[in-house]
Parts: C-alpha cells; sequence; structure tokens
C-alpha cells in the first residue's frame, strides 16, 4: 500500500498543473481543485485503514536513491503522528476552497493561480511530514515556505508584502541554521560509519550516543527551526502579521497545519536523535511553553482584530502542546499529539467561521460588530461552537487533548502545569469576550444595520443578495468540522490508539518511564 503514499504527494502536484492551465475560467478551477483536493481525502481515508498502530515505526516506506555520493534518498514513511496530520491536512484544503468559493481575489489574480498555490502548498506539507530523510526533510522544509510566500503576498491583505516577508525571512533564517545541525549530524555519522548518511533511522542510532556538549549544540540548532514554526515565544511574532494579511482560508493553512511542523519535528527529531540534550534543556523549553500560554491568552483577551485574535489564541495553545512533549510521559506525549490534531480542527473551524463572519461585515475590527445574532442566528450558534471547542469544554473534541496534556505533565512538571491551567481560565474569558462583542447586544456597523432593516437594504449589486444567515454552501462545510468535533469529544478512541505506540516508541528512544503516578492512571 506504499503507493497510496506516493499518490498523496502526487495528486495535489497534477491538481495545480490542471488548475493552473484554468486560470482564465474561475469557475472551472474551483470545481477542478475541489475534485482533486477530494481525491486526497479518499486517498487518506485508504492510508488510515492501511496503516498498522501495531506495526512497525515507520510504514509504507519507499524511496529511492537522489544524491548517492552524500547519501540523500527521495525516501517517504509515516508513524501515527504523521497519519493524523496527513489526514487533516487532506480534510481542510477541501474545506477551506469551499469556504472560498465566492472570495473575490485582488485585482488582477485568478483564482486558477490561488488555488494551483494552494494545492501546491498542500502537497509539499503532506510530504514534509512523510518525509524519512533528513536532508529531503530539510529541503521540503524551506520548499514549502514558497507556496506560502506568494500566497500571502499576492493575495493578502494592505500589509501583505510586509507579512510575507517577514514570514519567509524568519523560518528561512531557522531552516539554514537546522541544515548547519543536519550537517554536523551526517559528519558524525560519516566518522562513525564510514560513510555520511541522512536517512533518520540510522541518524537516531549514531546521534543518540554522542556526548552532551556535541548534543546540545546539534539540538539547539534543530530546535531554533521548529520553535519558529511553531510558534513558540518569543519566536512567534512572524504569525499575527501572516495570520491578519493572509486570506482567511490561506490563515487555516498557516495556522491549522504549516505550525505543526515545528511541533512534529520536537517528537521525530529533536527527542529522539537528541534525548541527552532533550532532558537537559526540557526546563528551558517548558519556561517557553508556560510564558506562550500565558502570553498568547492575555493578547488574545486585548486583540482588536479578530484574525490577531486568531494567531494570539494559538500560540497560547501551542504553548499546551509543547509542555506536553517535554513533560516526558505518555499521557502528556499522547495529549500534544491529539492537541495537534484537534487544534487543526478546531481553529480551522473557528478561522472559517469568523471568515464568513467578516465576509458579512466587510471588516475585521471587532468594535465594527455588535448583534449579528439577530441577523444571523445560525451564524452565532457556529461561533459560539467553534469558540466552546477552542476552550477546550467538555464534550469536544479539544478536551481530552488538553486534559490528557494537564495530568500527564504533572508529575514531572508539577508548577509548570498549574500556570498553565491558568491559560485555560484565561480562554473562557477571551472567547466568550469575543462572541459577546460581535453576537449579542445592539447591532453594530453598517452592513448588518442595514441588513437588518429588511431585504434590499444592503446587498452585493452583482448578486442582489442581502447579508443574512449561513447559506448552504457554508452549512456543506462546517458540518463534517461539527460531525469530527462532537464524534471525537465523545469517543476519541480511535485517534488515541493510533497515536499511542507513536508516542511510547518515542518516550523509549529517549529513553524515559512514565512516573508511578501516570503508570497507576493507565
Amino acid at each position: 500500500m506504499s503507493w497510496v503514499l506516493i499518490a498523496l504527494l502526487v495528486v495535489p502536484l497534477v491538481g495545480a498543473l490542471v488548475v493552473a492551465f484554468l486560470r482564465n475560467d474561475d469557475l472551472k478551477a474551483k470545481y477542478v481543485a475541489l475534485g482533486f483536493s477530494a481525491i486526497e481525502l479518499v486517498l487518506a481515508g485508504l492510508l488510515w485503514f492501511a496503516y498498522d498502530p501495531d506495526g512497525d515505526r515507520i510504514q509504507l516506506a519507499s524511496g529511492v536513491d537522489w544524491i548517492s555520493a552524500f547519501g540523500v534518498r527521495l525516501s517517504f514513511g509515516i508513524d501515527g503522528i504523521a497519519l493524523v496530520m496527513i489526514a487533516v491536512i487532506a480534510l481542510l484544503i477541501p474545506l477551506v476552497i469551499g469556504a472560498g468559493w465566492t472570495e473575490k481575489l485582488p485585482a488582477g489574480r485568478s483564482q486558477g493561480g490561488y488555488l494551483a498555490l494552494i494545492l501546491v502548498q498542500e502537497a509539499v506539507t503532506v510530504a514534509v511530514f512523510a518525509a524519512t530523510d533528513v536532508f529531503l526533510f530539510y529541503v521540503l522544509f524551506e520548499v514549502m515556505l514558497i507556496p506560502m510566500y506568494f500566497l500571502i503576498g499576492g493575495y493578502g491583505g494592505a500589509r501583505r508584502q510586509y507579512a510575507a516577508v517577514k514570514f519567509f525571512l524568519y523560518s528561512f533564517l531557522g531552516g539554514l541554521i537546522m541544515l548547519a545541525s543536519a550537517i554536523g549530524a551526517y559528519a558524525m555519522a560519516s566518522d562513525e560509519l564510514g560513510k555520511g548518511t541522512f536517512d533518520w533511522a540510522t541518524l537516531v542510532t549514531v546521534v543518540r550516543d554522542a556526548d552532551s556538549t556535541t548534543q546540545t549544540w546539534l539540538f539547539l540548532g534543530f530546535f531554533l527551526a521548529f520553535a519558529i514554526k511553531a510558534p513558540l515565544v518569543p519566536f512567534h511574532t512572524w504569525l499575527p502579521d501572516a495570520a491578519a494579511e493572509a486570506p482567511i482560508g490561506v490563515t487555516v493553512i498557516v495556522v491549522g497545519i504549516l505550525d505543526k511542523v515545528g511541533t512534529f519535528g520536537m517528537l521525530r527529531y529533536l527527542l529522539p536523535m537528541f534525548p541527552e540534550a532533550s532532558k537537559n534543556l526540557a526546563p528551558f523549553v517548558i519556561v517557553l511553553a508556560v510564558a506562550g500560554v500565558l502570553y498568547g491568552s492575555l493578547l488574545a483577551t486585548g486583540q482588536r482584530d479578530m484574525k490577531r485574535f486568531l494567531a494570539y489564541v494559538s500560540i497560547a495553545h501551542f504553548g499546551f502542546i509543547a509542555l506536553g512533549i517535554f513533560s516526558f510521559t505518555s499521557q502528556a506525549g499522547v495529549g500534544s499529539v491529539s492537541y495537534m490534531l484537534n487544534h487543526s480542527i478546531s481553529t480551522g473551524m473557528l478561522i472559517l467561521v469568523v471568515g464568513m463572519v467578516i465576509a458579512r461585515g466587510g471588516s475585521s475590527l471587532i468594535s465594527d460588530y455588535g448583534g449579528m445574532s439577530k441577523v444571523a442566528p445560525v451564524l452565532a450558534g457556529m461561533l459560539l461552537l467553534s469558540g466552546l471547542t477552542t476552550l477546550s469544554l467538555p464534550g469536544t473534541n479539544s478536551f481530552v487533548s488538553e486534559f490528557l496534556v494537564l495530568i500527564g505533565s504533572f508529575p514531572t512538571q508539577p508548577v509548570a502545569t498549574i500556570i498553565a491551567t491558568v491559560g485555560m481560565v484565561l480562554a473562557a474569558l477571551y472567547v466568550l469576550w469575543l462572541y459577546q462583542r460581535i453576537m449579542t447586544g445592539p447591532l453594530r456597523g453598517d452592513a448588518l444595520v442595514g441588513a437588518a432593516a429588511g431585504p434590499g437594504a444592503v446587498g452585493d449589486p452583482e448578486t442582489k443578495t442581502t447579508i443574512g444567515d449561513l447559506n448552504k454552501r457554508e452549512i456543506a462545510v462546517l458540518a463534517p468540522l461539527v460531525v469530527i468535533v462532537l464524534a471525537l469529544g465523545f469517543y476519541p478512541q480511535p485517534v488515541l490508539d493510533v497515536i499511542t505506540p507513536t508516542v511510547g516508541a518515542t518516550l523509549t528512544e529517549v529513553g524515559v518511564t512514565d512516573p508511578v503516578s501516570v503508570q497507576e492512571g493507565k
């Protein structure tokens, strides 16, 4: 079944090529892009059923020589963590395309070009999660910046060029530092084995036995790249600008997908390759994680712009994920990986709903809204539900993830865990504050007041429609996310069964065992 993984890499690229040739026919470009993204979703389903949670660490592997002189291969394979991230990518992309069906692009920009870039972004991001060669991972880590740079810089808001350049430079610099560490690991393999290699499994066995100083320096090179991508405080400053200026669909990809490459890298590369350095530097990372929880939560509470609000909410959530990873318990690790998945679903849904609000009101400023539930009650319900799953309300998908992180982290990091719980209180504050400002009280905003005045008061002169509640297309986009949010809230076991063996293997590679309190809680 390795052909399924290869097809997942190829199908979006073929779709991008076809869509690019349809740049003069926007409607056809949308249907073709949606069709290829639907095929990708079907392939992701096949990949899920082909994966054996109790099988080898890396499954469905395949590869060919690329740069033989340096031992570089185009090699791909998946573990449980990569599988869930590939699945959520395949889920979100067709929803992004559907949500942006009527979105107006900047003058001179075609839907064909925009959607082709989204499909290229999908293909490259899937490849990043599936790469099993460290040099290939680095190349894809940098290549995935290119379509995103053009998506933000070509289709974003007024400050799109600034945001795109800042995003690119931050991530590119982090990648270059990671490359230096990868070359250091290659040199160690060359000395140890008589020939260099970038094969992940081989480097794990070689580098993990290096002395503490060498491990620490190599660890820091990889960590900086992943901390920027995640993003952890204080390496986060590119995200609010990128989220604020990008189109809504692109914001979903940035916040819901690309950020996870950072935390995925910590689990796949940092912990297994540099176990001693990971344990020694864990207190430093925990401090950054807790700082991110508090900082992101406080800044989210004070935001005036909805899209920047979303960015700071995500920064707080990534603090929880990093806390779970570096607490070195199976419960916290499983919680962190499921948090990565559920954050993509919950925050992706919240971003899409916020985009639907902005499409009606014509502004991303919170102060331009009020009483919107009077003209769009179903939209108000969707904003409330997406907000509640973002703050991890019991019965929603995110609750299990946050609960596992906290109970798994407490035995090894009690002080940090207690401080991080403050972020849960702040989450309730900023989510309910956002809902209250936008949906309750008297109507505010010319567009909303006009819509409430009656048919024909406000509308698009081309479509002759007034501002109103969710239409059938928007309901079709949100319905799958609502189902998943509730299903995983009440029965997360299928996902946990896939994640748990990989997390256990990672902790074994680090050489840590669960504290007695965690073992008794299993």
